[in-house]
């Protein structure tokens, strides 16, 4: 990719800044994320203010870093970095959106925006696909359509391109101006209008009004003209009505017209009529599901466009028409699971370019730290640059993150080894690997796989698979990172946050679990014993970790691996102080627990005398923090009850802070008590349940993290008066067809669930449970339903949810989380 350097002078001059420094530095590339990894002698970064974000923060960390150019907005003591130049403005937000709309019109070549509720990201692929033989293009990776997304995708923007494509997302009246402004597209792609982003819009009307304003200085708009509303929409605004409206639809005035659409097992057959051209086109889309066929829809109309509003690019309606029997799923995570040998792998197989592989390298390195890492990556395909120029990206790339050692496959990648400077293995093709594959080679590592989609590169993924038990635990690490934010949003200024892994992260994985709290910098970690500590130390974990349950015997573990206690009674107390002594450690924390009604562990308020004598003794002891346990936070019955302890830790916490002579962190608020009692965030919270997708108080309000999946492995069909399962309790009352799926109670499936008391989703239907749940397999009742054998089958997630689980068994979600058995693999992915 060729892309543009700027000079500081030149920077400070487009964002209207004030540049303290070498004016005459060269920068080439954008910094927002302090975490991410770059070439920090080229790199200007922008420390971004949000709500629960300061960028400024980090200036120490990315100067000790060598970065060396900075867009701030706040007061800088710049003789703490000598070497460093800033740039001062009032929003640095708007500073960079404005030096990446200046740094779009740099380019001539037309750019194709995408807005709408759904689809934004796949409609983007497809264009891209369908064009990809024809054209170089420029194009946004991912779903990178924010007020930040967008200008880091424009800045990739290279001399090479011939086409830009790029998505514009909002939440906020007011944001697709901005984004318009950036991306100054020449044609607008609406996908279609619904409920995402609601809650931040008065009416649909208004939410439609915001999306349209993206079409504001386009040529020509392409949209579905059997979506009235936002026909309508379209043709009533005089702004609008005045550019080349480009529909598509069942209408006789549709320029792409669909005229037929008929269904097979695995494809749909559209036929359609290009109006300006009287071409008729079978388009055949290899999917069967209505978003995919709308999808596919709006991007071969987007190319019909393209192909008549610039002749120059020369695209072939034929070529594009046939490309469509072609398009492939767009993966829209990446997958992380155990490996054979201790190795973790991540699997990003179904597509490869240079843009993604520059986020899929970031999330490696986010797992992969204290780790060797292998990245097998095959040639990448139609990129429209010169090998020599692509693949000494990729080179770049991979020397920037830190790999050891890259598994080259296929011919192109081949011819130039020479650029990297890793150790490199080559294979012509997946199956040259494959025929050479020896898990012995692959030990303690952190592996990415990376390649297009024809390389078929998932058959690595499996074989270097830990275990094949066809019953997983699907944790979304992204839906994680969302419930993380959006307690954090509900946090007065200030407060900490300490992340509850306990319990194996809930069910969701001790390590993984961990990393990526690290990596979002919550404050502390809080497990139950200190094995878990010790797990978490040897799977790199730096951070801070409180042990909850500590017992005395594994206070020198603790002492070695930085771990630091609860402490509950005067005896621990003593017992803490003198394990410190004998190690020869200087002062170590430790965090009180205070017993404020919860009556389980504890100082109760009887004993806070004699402990406020004892503690100044312990003079190797430092009180980090001072807690207690909320009893029934997520019960309004019970709120006089709660006040009551939140006064009384207030009074008990207070006593023991003026007797110490300094200030501790103080929390009490867990889960529910961040819901409900703002009064109780102190200093610090304690998240949990709430953090893995089970709202303590409301149910639908975080996203779902974990997902236990299985596979119908048999389809019987049972007569009537027969019986299924274990002693005989699932009776056929009429003739069935019943689904045996290898899940069972020693997966941490309730045995109480069988004989209909609980249910599996099965091709969007709820299928009962009928006779006893088994040890290692189960049966549903799917009579009625088009069900084969390897249909994939929902045992709990968004449906059936849970919190329903839990209801229907009379308990909570934290047993239902936690019971699930280490025998289930567990599969992580980011969208």
């Amino acid at each position: 990719m060729i892309l543009k350097t700027y000079t500081l002078s030149a920077v400070a001059e487009i964002m209207h800044g004030t540049l303290v420094g070498k004016g005459t530095s060269v920068v080439a590339d954008i910094v927002t994320d302090s975490r991410s990894t770059f070439y920090p002698d080229r790199a200007l970064f922008f420390a971004l203010v949000g709500e629960r974000h300061n960028g400024h923060l980090y200036l120490a960390e990315l100067y000790a870093r060598g970065v060396r150019a900075f867009v701030v907005s706040e007061s800088v003591n710049a003789s703490r970095y000598p070497l460093a130049s800033f740039i001062t403005v009032d929003d640095t937000l708007r500073a960079l959106q404005a030096l990446a709309a200046r740094h779009r019109r740099l380019h001539t070549y037309p750019v194709v925006a995408i807005a709408g509720s759904n689809g934004k990201t796949v409609v983007k692929e497809w264009i891209a696909q369908l064009l990809s033989t024809q054209l170089r293009l420029a194009r946004s990776p991912k779903s990178y359509n924010s007020q930040v997304g967008v200008p880091l995708s424009v800045w990739r923007m290279g001399e090479e391109a011939e086409l830009g494509i790029f998505e514009a997302g909002i939440s906020l009246p007011g944001e697709m101006e901005r984004l318009e402004n950036i991306l100054r597209p020449d044609v607008v792609v609406f996908t279609n209008l619904g409920e995402a982003h609601q809650e931040g819009f008065a009416t649909r009307e208004q939410k439609l009004r915001e999306k349209l304003r993206l079409c504001a200085n386009a040529e020509a708009i392409v949209y579905c003209s059997d979506h009235y509303e936002v026909h309508t929409a379209i043709r009533a605004t005089a702004t609008l009505a005045q550019k080349r409206l480009f529909c598509w639809g069942s209408g006789g005035g549709a320029d792409v017209r669909v005229i037929s659409a008929e269904k097979s097992d695995a494809a749909t057959c559209v036929t359609v009529e290009v109006a300006a051209s009287k071409k008729r086109f079978a388009l055949n889309i290899p999917f069967t599901d209505a978003a995919s066929t709308e999808n596919a829809l709006q991007s071969f109309a987007a190319c019909m466009l393209l192909a008549q509003l610039f002749p120059s690019l020369h695209v072939n309606e034929e070529n594009v028409a046939g490309n469509v029997a072609h398009l492939a799923p767009i993966a829209m995570r990446l997958e992380l699971h155990e490996g054979v040998n201790g190795c973790t792998v991540i699997n990003d197989a179904y597509n490869a370019d240079v843009a993604s592989l520059r986020i899929a390298l970031d999330f490696l390195s986010g797992f992969g730290k204290r780790r060797r890492c292998t990245v097998i990556l095959s040639d990448i395909e139609q990129s429209g640059k010169e090998g020599w120029r692509l693949y000494g990206e990729v080179a770049e790339l991979l020397r920037e993150h830190g790999v050891s050692r890259l598994i080259a496959i296929g011919t192109q990648i081949g011819k130039h080894l020479d650029k990297f400077t890793c150790d490199v293995l080559h294979f012509s093709s997946t199956g040259h690997f494959l025929r050479q594959f020896d898990r012995n080679t692959f030990k303690d590592e952190a592996i990415l796989i990376k390649g297009s989609r024809n390389f078929l590169l998932e058959q690595i993924s499996r074989q270097l698979a830990q275990k094949t038990h066809l019953t997983t635990l699907e944790v979304n690490l992204t839906a994680l990172t969302d419930n993380l934010n959006a307690l954090r949003a509900t946090l007065a200024k200030g407060v900490k946050t300490l992340a509850m892994v306990k319990a194996n992260a809930y069910g969701a994985g001790l390590s993984e679990v961990a990393r990526l709290l690290q990596h979002q910098r919550v404050d502390y970690l809080g497990v139950a014993f200190a094995d878990e500590g010790v797990q978490l130390r040897r799977a790199g974990i730096s951070m801070p970790v409180i042990v909850l349950n500590p017992e005395p015997g594994t206070f020198e573990q603790m002492l070695e691996y930085r771990l630091e206690p609860e402490i509950y009674n005067l005896p621990m107390l003593q017992r803490y102080s003198e394990a410190v002594l004998r190690s020869g450690e200087g002062m170590c924390n430790i965090h009180l627990k205070l017993d404020t009604g919860m009556h389980r562990l504890g100082f109760v308020a009887e004993e806070l005398d004699e402990l406020l004598l004892c503690l100044p003794r312990f003079r190797n002891l430092k009180v980090a923090s001072i807690f207690s346990h909320l009893a029934a936070a997520d019960e309004p019955q019970h709120d006089d009850f709660t006040r009551a302890q939140i006064a009384l830790f207030n009074a008990m916490s207070k006593r023991v802070e003026e007797e110490l002579g300094y200030k501790t962190l103080r929390h009490l608020a867990n889960s529910a008590g961040v819901e409900r009692f703002p009064e109780a965030q102190l200093d610090m919270v304690r998240l949990g349940i709430s953090l893995y997708g089970a709202s303590a108080t409301k149910p639908g309000n975080m996203r779902t993290v974990s997902v236990l999946k299985s596979t119908v492995v048999q389809v019987k069909h049972v007569p009537a008066g027969d019986t299924v399962g274990y002693g005989r309790k699932g009776t056929a009352d009429e003739d069935k067809t019943i689904a045996v799926i290898p899940v069972g109670y020693a997966d941490g499936l309730n045995r109480l669930l069988g004989n209909g008391a609980g249910s599996v989703l099965v091709n969007g239907k709820l299928a009962p449970f009928i006779g006893n749940i088994c040890m290692d397999m189960c049966m549903a009742d799917v009579t009625g339903l088009a069900v084969r054998e390897g249909d994939e089958v929902t045992v709990f997630g968004e449906n059936p949810a849970v919190t329903s689980l839990a209801e229907k068994l009379g308990t909570i979600p934290y047993e239902i989380f936690t019971r699930i058995s280490t025998r289930v693999n567990r599969v992580y992915f980011s969208e």
